[in-house]
């Protein structure tokens, strides 16, 4: 793996007509990407997330659209890429809680993550890390933690190693000694996740840092999308949520990390604070550092 720039900073997607203005010309023709890459060092890409359907094959990335992506931005440019969820659930997304679960036959599958890494190639040189998000496992869905990393476990065994992973776990009581240990162990990376219920990254960062070794992911998102939605009516060239006080721990936990040459991908969402522009332009000032 190459060695990683101590902080990357940049926001989740980045195909926002409302960022006209504020850092996209008036030009539509022009690439948002490449546009996006005179501002930014890197950007999450969530949209192959969304990769497991019913009835229907797994859906990976068109090799000419990461080809595209690749080409749109300079040589040292990161994208942080969510892994397809194909991957990363262990059964089918179901609304009706009557309906018994259907497994997802391709959970942890390595041949499904191998084909993945192969459209990704055009990246090469580019990626940063490849994220793992598991949702939230009920005990129908994953019995306890140990069973959790032991899948985990296995899975690494047969990974390509030449990588960055981070895990992104949405189970508060997952987040203890014995999982910090696992990651720092496996050289895996732990993803902050501040919002959809989780406990506070600040809480979590100061009770286990020590285990932290080698790169460190902030996602910061927001805790109700359909609020923030209300009062953006889908704008987001505005913060009508500001966090202040959280953005100034955000940066407190930069500059240790970094100071301890940690690397650090902080991952800013719309719904964080109404404009993930403007979050990022705090958080830099509170870093006394440019954009």
């Amino acid at each position: 793996m190459q060695k990683e720039e101590l902080l990357n900073i940049g926001t989740c997607s980045w195909k926002y007509d409302s960022w006209v203005g504020l850092i996209y010309s008036e030009n539509k023709k022009e690439n948002y990407l490449s546009e996006y890459s005179k501002y930014y060092s890197t950007v999450e890409i969530d949209q192959w997330f969304w990769s497991l359907f019913p009835n229907s094959k797994v859906k990976l990335p068109d090799s000419q659209v990461v080809a595209d992506y690749a080409k749109s931005v300079p040589a040292n440019f990161k994208f942080s890429i969510k892994v397809p969820n194909s991957i990363t659930l262990t059964h089918y997304y179901s609304r009706d809680k009557n309906i018994p679960l259907k497994k997802n036959p391709y959970f942890l599958s390595i041949e499904i993550f191998n084909e993945f890494l192969n459209r990704l190639f055009p990246m090469q040189g580019k990626l940063g890390p490849l994220i793992f998000q598991f949702e939230y496992l009920n005990k129908k869905k994953m019995s306890n933690q140990r069973m959790f990393m032991e899948k985990i476990d296995a899975f690494l065994k047969v990974c390509p190693k030449k990588y960055s992973y981070a895990i992104e776990i949405r189970n508060p009581n997952f987040l203890n000694k014995d999982y910090f240990e696992f990651l720092a162990f496996h050289g895996l990376n732990h993803v902050f996740l501040q919002g959809y219920y989780m406990p506070s990254i600040f809480e979590v960062y100061n009770k286990y840092k020590t285990f932290l070794k080698y790169l460190v992911v902030i996602r910061l998102h927001g805790p109700n999308r359909k609020e923030i939605e209300k009062r953006t009516l889908n704008r987001w060239n505005e913060i009508v949520s500001p966090k202040d006080d959280e953005l100034g721990g955000v940066s407190q936990m930069v500059r240790e990390l970094n100071e301890r040459d940690i690397a650090v991908y902080v991952n800013v969402n719309n719904h964080y604070e109404g404009s993930a522009p403007q979050t990022i332009k705090k958080i830099m000032e509170k870093l006394e550092r440019k954009p």
